[in-house]
């Protein structure tokens, strides 16, 4: 919609707005573009979609026939529909706020990025403490969601482009059952039409933007859950329960599924298909041996030595220089019409709710520029209501740094949220959700809201479990509850902190905002301690990391929640980990990384955020890394089971040699 369309539709909406009812025909005597339309015919068609643009951005439009004379049509703002306008509190706000936070807005779709203006609109003010203390997330953006959730709610079907693991873009006709987020990435679960049978699709594989299609008509599934989809495709007859010998506080994920204290060294694991134990396994493979059932140790044997055996011969780097470079997927992320006008309408709410508004502050809370702000309040001076026989227009000023809009009562109220942006802010909670710590009672209660909203209200949802529940329901498994406890200490002792910091910055107690942690990382064996004074909580939707000021490193530094093994009394003596034997994968690569993926190994491409990808002829794909996590990589490609090859630099090439041949050689030996 072109600024022009933005225009008329804010005049459309003023001039409603501003009575109690207007006749169709004023309507279109009024306002400039219907009057001067090359025909009746073309005013009729702009009206129309501009019926669809204002109840698309959550205003009550209601339509009524005169009773007296059945040609004439009133047009009238509901002012006692409420629909999805949520009841919050100023905490449930203030999580909500987060949640549409972590939404990237330049790469996410139009309901990503109407759902925070569309919180402005509701005249709260959030709690800056509680604002402070919540997680900043991040949740994998994308263009291609808005159109898979409405096709989902408007149970229709959708086109789009689609490069599967191997390699090749196909066009694909879905009935979509189902789009959510795990583990950090969207996924899109529905009948594919062209296979007949049901399929998974990752979004960010996703190579054109999706096209609605006709009604869905394969019957959608009661229960589609994600998690379980996804385990399917690690299914095996071959069922058992690993054992695994493992460093003390190091193989986490490892002891977190088998439930194990951070010192035991023997964990059991849950039964698994063979091929999701070997995943685990191998991911930790560096801290870990398994030792039963005897053959699958023999298999993990041959494939970290074939891992081996591959890295110690020269690079064939003529695949990557014969190889065609892949061109980047162009999907259109520009902001719509009906973004805009739900930007402009919510500043206006936001304004005059409170008076006036700093225009830094205003423009931060939106996430837009402050030359964009002023550009969107030029729009609003231009504007108003155009039935009162001359043009009562919108009063807007931004002097001197303070915005005040006046004159302009229709648009102060509050924005509905339609059931895709509501699924937006319910991807964004379920990204903070993890480390959300003594606020998740809160997250849980904006849920419930959010979900009775997509619901219309007609009946409460069951509740979600609470954190505490889930711990309560697992204490009959003693290792179980030990692990929950852990990560519930920590997130609590650094939730005080972060409580306390503020205090701390205002000359209160700072010994509160300090806290003395035992860290496992990746990069080394043992463990180091550290005194900590906590800053924020980030997360990415798949782990939550801490920015705090370390003592002992005497800078900044970012850890990993879940490598925080423990909380110990202040007077811990500080100590870092040893170097330990073997190579050293602390830092980052210097430089580029080159990769030859096979389809199951493609993961690794996405994960580490490749700079650029070619195809090769025999249908693997190269990938460029630039400067990536030297450990992380290094396990990456022992969890891919050779699916993943590093060409250069050969010095990275000679690292997985040695890491590969030590655990190998762990377990062959007797």
């Amino acid at each position: 919609m072109a600024a022009k369309g933005v225009e008329r539709l804010l005049n459309v909406i003023m001039t409603i707005g501003s009575r109690r009812r207007i006749d169709r025909a004023k309507l279109f005597a009024v306002i400039p573009d219907y009057a001067s339309a090359a025909s009746d015919q073309a005013a009729e068609r702009m009206f129309e979609r501009d019926k669809a643009a204002i109840l698309e951005l959550g205003l009550p439009l209601a339509t009524e026939r005169d009773v007296l004379d059945e040609n004439t049509v009133y047009y009238r703002i509901d002012a006692g529909t409420s629909g999805a306008v949520l009841d919050l509190t100023t905490e449930e706000y203030t999580v909500l706020l987060a949640a549409s936070r972590a939404w990237d807005d330049a790469a996410a779709g139009g309901a990503a990025r109407r759902v925070r203006s569309k919180l402005l609109s509701l005249g709260h003010d959030a709690d800056p403490d509680l604002l402070r203390r919540t997680p900043r997330g991040a949740v994998e953006s994308l263009p291609v969601l808005s159109p898979l959730l409405e096709a989902v709610t408007a149970a229709r079907s959708v086109r789009f482009t689609y490069r599967g693991t191997h390699g090749a873009p196909a066009e694909r006709h879905v009935e979509p059952w189902v789009v959510g987020v795990h583990d950090g990435h969207w996924y899109v679960h529905g009948w594919d039409l062209g296979r007949s049978a049901a399929r998974l699709f990752r979004a960010s594989r996703i190579e054109s933007f999706p096209t609605a299609g006709p009604p869905a008509v394969q019957e959608r599934p009661e229960q589609t859950d994600l998690a379980s989809v996804l385990g399917a495709m690690h299914e095996s007859d071959d069922h058992d329960r690993a054992v695994v010998a493992a460093a003390p506080f190091k193989a986490l994920a490892l002891r977190d599924r088998a439930g194990a204290p951070l010192d035991a060294e023997r964990l059991e694991l849950p039964p698994l298909p063979r091929p999701a134990a070997r995943r685990l396994v191998l991911a930790d493979v560096r801290w870990g041996e398994l030792l039963e059932p005897a053959a699958w140790r023999s298999e993990l044997a041959e494939v970290l030595t074939a891992i081996a055996d591959a890295h110690e011969r020269e690079a064939d780097l003529a695949g990557v220089e014969a190889a065609a470079v892949r061109p980047e997927p162009r999907i259109r992320t520009t902001p719509t019409g009906t973004d805009t006008l739900s930007r402009l309408i919510s500043e206006a709410s936001y304004v005059m709710d409170r008076g006036e508004a700093d225009l830094a502050e205003l423009s931060a809370a939106l996430g837009v520029s402050t030359t964009q702000l002023i550009t969107d309040l030029q729009v609003l001076f231009v504007c108003g209501d155009m039935g009162t026989g001359w043009e009562d227009l919108i009063e807007a000023e931004w002097e001197h740094g303070t915005v005040r809009v006046r004159n302009a009562e229709p648009l102060r109220r509050a924005l509905r949220l339609s059931a895709v942006e509501i699924t937006a802010l319910l991807a964004g909670l379920a990204a903070l959700e993890p480390s959300a710590g003594e606020a998740e009672a809160i997250v849980a209660s904006a849920r419930q809201k959010l979900l009775a909203g997509a619901d219309g209200g007609s009946e409460e949802p069951p509740a979600a479990p609470t954190r505490a529940e889930l711990a309560e329901a697992a204490s009959v498994d003693e290792m179980a509850s030990r692990t929950a406890d852990r990560a519930e200490s920590v997130l609590t002792a650094v939730h005080r902190a972060l409580r306390a910091d503020v205090d701390a910055d205002e000359g209160g107690g700072g010994d509160a905002a300090r806290l003395t942690i035992r860290y496992s990382s990746t990069d080394r064996p043992g463990t180091s301690v550290r005194r900590i004074r906590p800053r924020r909580i980030d997360t990415d939707g798949t782990r939550s990391y801490l920015l705090a000021d370390c003592e002992l490193a005497e800078a900044p530094r970012r850890f990993r929640l879940d490598r925080i093994v423990e909380i110990l009394p202040p007077g811990t003596p500080q100590e870092r980990a040893g170097a330990g034997e073997g190579p050293l994968l602390d830092g980052l690569v210097d430089g580029e990384v080159w990769l030859r993926l096979d389809p199951p190994g493609r993961w690794v491409a996405e994960s580490f955020g490749a700079a650029e990808l070619r195809d090769g002829t025999d249908g693997s794909t190269f990938a460029r890394v630039d400067s990536p996590v030297r450990a992380a990589l290094v396990d990456a490609v022992l969890e891919s089971a050779g699916a993943v090859e590093v060409l250069a630099p050969r010095e990275l090439r000679n690292t997985i040699v040695t890491v590969a041949r030590v655990a190998g050689t762990r377990h062959t030996q007797a």
